[in-house]
């Protein structure tokens, strides 16, 4: 079945958002600042330290998420509150500099996971199914690259078949389980393949909350570009998703790659 204009139209949107993210010169714009004026100033050992606050951050929102899911609808996401609690929650991580970035993770991760959660009912999404909960989760992952990527390992449809299996694999623990058990070798690959991608835009976050003075309003800021970020992520993400259950992943992804 061909797709109808208007769901073409939808899905150029999508396209759109997915595939031209720019979050890193949006959080330089937000505060006026290069991000490599911040990484000179960075620890040497911060890698590590973002990695394991990424992979924990993910964890604990994920955990969470899960136990409040709630099942499908179509009402409209509630974006901007969330917006108005991720920039609460920077305002407060600023407020302290770059120490602050590891307490305040898991809090802004949290309320951007259950602002994708918002967006994905909104596509009609049934939150009561894992696989559904875990494609909020796989948003973390698209619109950063993880060290090793091209173009070509980058792009929407290819971060989506990387984590294909992990994100089953998950799927099927939590199913089974209705937990997400901490270190379950599934949620553990999961976690890590999501972190390698994501921690790469926490890592520029870290950055500019390492310029001096940064301050509650540049925290703020910083997270107001972060959530907006993934919320078109999300957004474009689940868009995809409800065309998929309409005419098939296939005939989607082939209209998505004919698309400008």
């Amino acid at each position: 079945m061909p797709m109808s204009p208007e769901h073409v139209g939808q899905l150029l949107k999508a396209k759109k958002l997915l595939e031209h993210p720019g979050l890193t010169a949006k959080m330089a714009n937000a505060i006026g600042k290069p991000i490599e004026m911040g990484i000179q100033l960075l620890p040497k050992n911060w890698s590590r330290i973002v990695n394991d606050a990424t992979k924990k951050a993910l964890e604990k929102s994920l955990a969470a998420a899960v136990r409040t899911f709630r099942a499908g609808g179509h009402a409209k996401s509630k974006d901007m509150w969330h917006k108005i609690a991720a920039t609460a929650t920077g305002a407060g991580g600023g407020a302290f500099g770059l120490p602050a970035l590891v307490i305040e993770l898991p809090v802004s991760t949290t309320i951007m996971l259950r602002s994708i959660a918002d967006i994905a009912r909104s596509e009609g999404e049934d939150l009561h199914e894992a696989e559904p909960q875990l494609a909020c989760l796989e948003v973390f992952a698209l619109g950063g690259r993880a060290s090793k990527d091209d173009a070509a390992e980058s792009g929407y449809f290819a971060v989506r078949a990387a984590l294909a299996r992990a994100v089953s694999e998950a799927a099927e623990f939590i199913a089974e389980r209705g937990v997400v058990k901490e270190g379950a070798p599934a949620i553990v690959r999961l976690i890590s393949l999501i972190a390698t991608r994501f921690g790469v835009n926490v890592s520029e976050k870290a950055a500019l909350q390492a310029v001096p003075a940064i301050g509650a309003v540049g925290g703020a800021l910083i997270n107001l570009a972060f959530i907006d970020h993934f919320q078109n992520m999300a957004r474009g993400h689940f868009t995809v998703r409800r065309l998929e259950r309409i005419y098939g992943s296939d005939v989607v992804r082939s209209e998505y790659q004919l698309l400008p």
